[in-house]
């Protein structure tokens, strides 16, 4: 895509490349959440700074001149063999040299930026070693265009300025070489090697920016609905790189799913957020108190806390159980929550699968767990960061729950939401950890069993309270130990919990594409099911069961003893069925987007392998499950009735 930004009368324009060689101005998203994260950064910020020596952007013309290549005027064109096109770089510096001309590197250097929660963290820092030119935190980033044009700013020879204290517009770049593009008149614009905006905001959340979509073949588009965070656990920088909670008015919010799922067909959506279930939109909310900055937050100790009774602040807010609390108390108690937003999102299409993250387990009060158990559409998957499976840890997090409050809260996920699927977070060699607070964890995973798990080992961060208040006193051979330990206990429940819960069961799958494996002869797809699992099974239209096949399956089915003489409309539509014979003959084949039902075969770690059956809907397939014929064969998957499960109401669900 193209952009452009004008400086005085002077139009930069921007244009979006796939090649970095080729970028003269390159600009890094990061993270700060761990250590690991930074330093893969800073050895990442290395290798573009390198591209300025290997591939200096003055010389790319001479190195395609020399390598016989032909490249037309897109940016997006990319060189494929680096390899030889270093060589050539090296060959024609050692020209250089040899003709005493200028290097290239003396000449242009390539922008680069560094965006996000680590140009948050360290601001100016980021500058050493020469590595970035641009620092520019999350909230900053409608400043980019002014900031790089800072940065290319076009260099002013002396001889140029007129006595009116205006230039003629030069090309920017080398001085001695500039040539006079035009006689408009504009106000000299310095040159600076450096720029940096890392400014917080209380109410920015870009709402009114429409995202572009790198991939429009994804089925899936992310939404973001807030920023920020209130929660100050102990452990984390995200308050102090992210700044304080704000959430994006419902309408907008909505208004962009709509046009995502008009306009781009997409089929599932993702809702984010820092703390995406603390959404709480007070657009439009009269002032109740006068004198109040609107959003603003007061922190309170631990002792005076916000209860979670349910009924907290008289506003409608609601925790999990009343075994959660809030560190800091919302002056602004009144509007619209997130099981507001989720309804009115999944009341968009009863076809589109809505998905968030990343959540807080204090934010799923009961209407949200009813909301997510009524609508089919809202998929049955749940990410509870846990942390730590120990009260005394949890509290030394500031976490504001304990293990057992947790552990209740699973329980009415569960009874609630029977198919849900729980995923966590887990960090290993918290300030303090004892070895019988880590096997509290190991003991929590045991009796949760969780879907998904991500898990680290504890790295101090500055700025956070433990970084002001506690020792990182577990040495990092004891984390590495526990946090095997941690990953081991999630392998050995995750395979049993799949052993016992998916094999044999019916999925709606969203195909998401062809699988990393596929290939002409054997034709894969991969795709999600309703629990964020993934699944990689063969094409359907060579998976179908023949009409022969499934035939005998109903009638076995029907001779079984189970249905005779049943004169539900169901059974009589599986008698008509075996007396068409043929109702198999039209098979269509899967394609990317479309919904699959897919019989669990085999679980290997995170992946399912399985059987595509055939086409359905979400609305389609809710049907299907409710029926009483499928519910049995579901309940012995391993069956020979289980093999009708390509066909049975097929006719009718199909779409």
């Amino acid at each position: 895509g193209e952009s452009a930004k004008t400086v005085g009368n002077i139009p930069l324009k921007f244009i979006e490349t796939q090649d970095e060689i080729q970028a003269d101005i390159l600009l890094t998203n990061t993270c700060a959440i761990r250590d690991n994260a930074e330093q893969k950064v800073w050895h990442r910020l290395r290798a573009l700074r390198s591209h300025d020596r290997n591939f200096p952007l003055e010389g790319l013309a001479d190195m395609r001149d020399c390598s016989g290549e032909e490249y037309g005027d897109d940016a997006t064109e990319t060189i494929h063999d680096r390899k030889r096109l270093l060589k050539l770089s090296k060959e024609l510096r050692k020209q250089q040299q040899n003709q005493n001309q200028q290097p290239w590197k003396e000449r242009k250097k390539r922008i680069i930026g560094v965006l996000g929660c680590m140009a948050e963290r360290l601001k100016e820092d980021m500058f050493q070693d020469g590595t970035a030119d641009l620092v520019v935190g999350p909230d900053a980033y409608r400043d980019l265009p002014r900031l790089i044009s800072v940065l290319s700013a076009p260099s002013v020879a002396p001889s140029l300025v007129s006595s009116d204290n205006s230039v003629d517009c030069v090309d920017s770049g080398d001085e001695k070489n500039a040539a006079v593009r035009g006689s408009a008149k504009v106000t000299p614009t310095i040159p600076t090697e450096r720029a940096v905006n890392v400014q917080l905001s209380l109410d920015e959340t870009y709402a009114s920016i429409a995202p572009v979509r790198a991939n429009k073949e994804d089925v899936s588009a992310f939404v973001s609905i807030m920023r920020g965070c209130n929660n100050m656990c102990s452990y984390c920088v995200v308050p102090f790189t992210r700044g304080r909670e704000r959430s994006r008015d419902m309408e907008s919010v909505v208004e962009e799913t709509r046009r995502l799922l008009e306009e781009e067909d997409i089929k599932e959506v993702i809702l984010l957020g820092q703390n995406v279930n603390s959404y709480h939109d007070t657009s439009g909310v009269k002032r109740k108190r006068k004198g109040l900055k609107d959003n603003n937050d007061v922190e309170i100790d631990s002792d005076s806390s916000q209860k979670g009774t349910n009924q907290s602040d008289n506003s409608g807010y609601e925790t999990s159980n009343p075994g959660f609390q809030n560190m800091f108390r919302l002056r602004d108690g009144d509007g619209r929550r997130f099981v507001d937003l989720l309804d009115a999102v999944s009341q968009l299409s009863p076809e589109l699968r809505v998905r968030f993250t990343s959540p807080h387990p204090k934010d799923y009060p009961p209407p949200l767990l009813s909301l997510m158990s009524e609508r089919p559409n809202i998929c049955n998957h749940l990410h509870m960061p846990a942390q730590s499976g120990s009260s005394s840890v949890l509290e030394r997090m500031r976490r504001g729950y304990t293990r057992e409050a947790y552990l209740e809260l699973i329980h009415d996920v569960k009874r609630l939401i029977p198919d849900v699927a729980i995923s966590s977070d887990f960090i290993s060699g918290f300030c303090g950890e004892t070895e019988d607070e880590h096997r509290d964890t190991l003991s929590l995973m045991e009796e949760v069993q969780f879907d998904q798990a991500f898990m680290f080992a504890y790295s101090m961060r500055e700025r956070t309270h433990a970084h002001r208040t506690m020792e990182d006193d577990v040495p990092a051979d004891v984390k590495n130990v526990r946090l095997n330990e941690v990953i081991s206990t999630f392998r050995r429940e995750v395979q049993k919990r799949n052993d016992e819960v998916e094999v044999g069961k019916f999925r709606l799958v969203l195909v998401e594409g062809e699988a990393k494996r596929s290939s002409v002869d054997n034709k894969m797809w991969s795709g999600r099911t309703d629990q964020n699992k993934r699944v990689v099974f063969p094409d359907g239209a060579g998976a179908f069961f023949t009409g022969e096949e499934v035939n005998s399956m109903l009638s076995s089915m029907l001779n079984s003893g189970t249905l005779v003489g049943d004169q539900r409309p169901e059974t009589m539509m599986l008698e008509q069925l075996v007396s068409e014979g043929d109702f198999l003959n039209a098979k269509v084949g899967l394609s990317r987007g479309d919904y699959a039902v897919v019989q669990i075969l085999e679980a290997r770690g995170h992946t399912l392998k399985g059987r595509a059956l055939f086409r359905s809907s979400i609305s389609g397939f809710e049907q299907l499950m409710n029926m009483q014929e499928w519910r049995g064969l579901s309940k012995s998957p391993h069956s020979a009735l289980s093999d009708l499960s390509d066909a049975v109401l097929t006719k009718r669900l199909i779409l």
